[in-house]
């Protein structure tokens, strides 16, 4: 599999505080890597770099051999090709749910309305809520609400998808409606970097683990060889925890 997400020696810090020491992670075109670590550790910092949301202070991200990271790199192309899902929904209150879904692709990408209204009730019934596209966003569970939130990011058509814990707001019984629709994305070959604590989700769906602390990677394996038997001490007390 080629090279998709290429993230090179990343940087960051904010003050005194390292947020990044020298990260590296390539992820290939099709492939599911799930980041876990203590809070401050670095993965949301990293996870908000891919789409330049956080400007890195030296490395360098490139995206299907595309840099993000240049000067000149067209901040709005990328964008559009990376859909992010964060912790707390973001749709537009005032928007019903279709109008959510479709405004991004008729005023960014200029498809005529019919088009993404078609789009829209298709990923609707991909999420399984095709009965909720005349619904507002506060008539909607938590769950509901992240699950339009990703088909919104869904109908951008985008080349990769980044999951920042996009569980951790949720009641528990909400959660797993959420981790299904990812686990399908997975299923289907959509090119995903998620940061999460969803174990679960981990074993069925990722194809790589990596621990992060203190703005570096510790360690990296698959699965099965991450929960099994991790190398790391730091590894292991962390997953005592979360376990």
């Amino acid at each position: 599999m080629e090279k998709y997400i290429e993230i090179i020696d990343a940087v960051k810090s904010f003050g005194s505080v390292k947020a990044l020491q020298g990260v590296s992670i390539t992820v290939k075109k099709g492939e599911v890597v799930l980041i876990i670590g203590p809070s401050g550790s670095g993965k949301s910092t990293l996870l908000r770099s891919v789409n330049r949301l956080e400007r890195l202070d030296s490395g360098r991200i490139l995206i299907d051999g595309e840099s993000v990271t240049d000067p000149g790199a067209d901040i709005r192309h990328i964008r559009e090709e990376v859909g992010m899902v964060f912790q707390s929904f973001n749709l537009f209150p005032h928007l019903t749910v279709l109008d959510n879904i479709t405004l991004a692709p008729i005023c960014v990408l200029k498809k005529n309305k019919d088009e993404a209204i078609e789009t829209a009730r298709r990923l609707l019934a991909k999420v399984g809520l095709s009965d909720k596209e005349k619904a507002w966003p506060e008539q909607l569970s938590g769950g509901q609400q992240q699950r339009v939130a990703i088909a919104r990011a869904l109908a951008m058509n985008p080349k990769v998808m980044l999951f920042d814990e996009p569980t951790s707001a949720l009641d528990p019984e909400m959660i797993k409606e959420v981790l299904d629709v990812m686990t399908e994305l997975a299923r289907e070959g959509m090119t995903m970097l998620v940061v999460s604590h969803e174990m679960g989700f981990a074993r069925a769906a990722a194809h790589r683990i990596i621990f992060m602390d203190a703005g570096q990677i510790v360690e990296e394996a698959p699965p099965e060889t991450f929960f099994t038997s991790p190398r790391e001490e730091r590894t292991r007390k962390f997953l005592e925890h979360i376990l």
